[in-house]
């Protein structure tokens, strides 16, 4: 069994809420013959998860048969120095010997980047180790910063990142890829094609019960039982700069102000930082069709998912930053729970169009959304119910976790075949 270590600052398990895309993977490895261990730390905002003892900087634990190393970092409130900080401790805090000491030495160093830092330590570890590097690009720093307007092009700290991206590019023997267009940005950088891998974000279909076995969409229960004669949209994810949420809020008092539309009712599950301005938004337009609910574990996601007789998904108008796709957790929960979606996008990909599993509107359109909406709640639940079985079987063919994990497998065990002068911690210690 070869050993693999993923380093992704950002990494929960499914008791918490937020991505658990690499606990999965982890999961599903063994049966490619790669063991992994996530890399993960303690504080990813403003709280810090009760993972460790007063003095302690790190911790192994095992969450599922899936080790998982937790390491100390600051709290930190926005988007400003103290989140610069806390990427720099985690860097900081995984170099030193002393935090992976426990780990069986690694045939593999996977480097993930929501930011570019743990990506570098991921890559000087291998280094380290003498071991191919693998860099997983989620989000391409740092070009979404600056096609979101927090950077400037002519910006110091955006030229340093740049070169950093460059580094890490030329570093890696695979470079794994969340969005499906993102090899047109990386190959202009002199980056061969052939190293560059998609591999898309899935879901876990065991926690999320088949059509066959889920009740008719139509009517749902509400929380305390009662049967409910409305028709409930879910949001569920992150509030943030990137999920178009005040265009969604915007087309809700469409809904509201439509003689059809008085039924509808808007769930928002979920936390970020835009969140307390949404429900100012909210109380400014005097919605009353919109319900603001608290995040929920990974685990518990199918059980509100299973509430919904169809979901929303919103993005920017941004067509630089969206021109190499989109590849968004949540869209693939949405798919999974065999509901009809609403997505409000203009970006490369389309996964609901590729699926007929919804309506698709242009972003920042809330006239075009609230119509979508309205549509949707108008259709035969019958029309509904193709759409979400439709969503299933395309989420079952492509984004399955077990899928998905062969795919990496393969990629891991292409890296090391790159490198005929490396020889395996595993197999020179055997």
């Amino acid at each position: 069994m070869k050993h693999v270590w993923i380093l992704n600052h950002y990494a929960q398990e499914p008791s918490s809420a937020g991505g658990t895309r690499h606990f999965h993977l982890a999961e599903h490895l063994g049966a490619s013959g790669w063991h992994a261990t996530v890399i993960a730390a303690t504080v990813t905002g403003t709280g810090e998860q009760r993972r460790l003892d007063a003095g302690e900087l790190s911790r192994l634990d095992r969450v599922q048969d899936v080790p998982f190393l937790w390491v100390r970092t600051p709290a930190y409130d926005g988007d400003g120095a103290g989140r610069m900080l806390n990427m720099l401790a985690y860097t900081w805090r995984i170099l030193r010997r002393d935090t992976t000491r426990e780990l069986t030495p690694p045939d593999v160093v996977i480097g993930s980047s929501v930011h570019p830092f743990a990506a570098a330590a991921g890559a000087l570890l291998a280094r380290r180790f003498g071991v191919p590097f693998v860099f997983e690009v989620r989000d391409l720093w740092p070009q979404t910063l600056v096609d979101m307007g927090r950077l400037r092009e002519r910006d110091f700290l955006t030229w340093a990142l740049r070169r950093l991206e460059s580094w890490l590019y030329r570093r890696a023997e695979r470079i794994v890829v969340l969005l499906p267009r993102a090899w047109e940005y990386i190959t202009p950088l002199g980056i061969p094609r052939e190293r560059i891998v998609w591999i898309p974000n899935g879901v876990d279909l065991s926690l999320f019960p088949s059509p066959s076995a889920s009740p008719s969409p139509s009517p749902r229960a509400s929380q305390t039982g009662t049967p409910s004669p409305g028709f409930t949209l879910m949001y569920f994810g992150a509030h943030g700069q990137a999920n178009g949420l005040d265009n969604l809020l915007q087309a809700m008092k469409r809904v509201q102000d439509h003689p059809h539309g008085g039924h509808i009712m808007l769930r928002m599950v979920g936390d970020g930082r835009l969140k307390p301005a949404l429900i100012e938004q909210a109380a400014q337009l005097g919605l009353r069709n919109v319900r603001f609910e608290p995040p929920v574990p990974k685990t518990g996601i199918p059980a509100v998912a299973a509430q919904a007789d169809a979901f929303v998904i919103a993005v920017r108008d941004l067509p630089r930053l969206y021109r190499y796709g989109i590849s968004m957790n949540k869209l693939f929960d949405y798919l999974a729970s065999a509901r009809p979606i609403i997505i409000a996008s203009d970006a490369a990909n389309n996964p609901v169009a590729d699926s007929a599993a919804g309506l698709t509107v242009g972003a920042e359109q809330p006239e075009a959304l609230a119509e979508a909406i309205l549509r949707l709640a108008a259709m035969p639940a019958e029309a509904r119910e193709r759409m979400g079985r439709a969503g299933r079987d395309y989420v079952e063919r492509h984004h399955s976790f077990q899928h998905l994990a062969q795919r990496l497998a393969a990629v891991l065990d292409d890296a090391c075949a790159a490198r005929p002068d490396w020889v395996g911690n595993h197999e020179a210690s055997t």
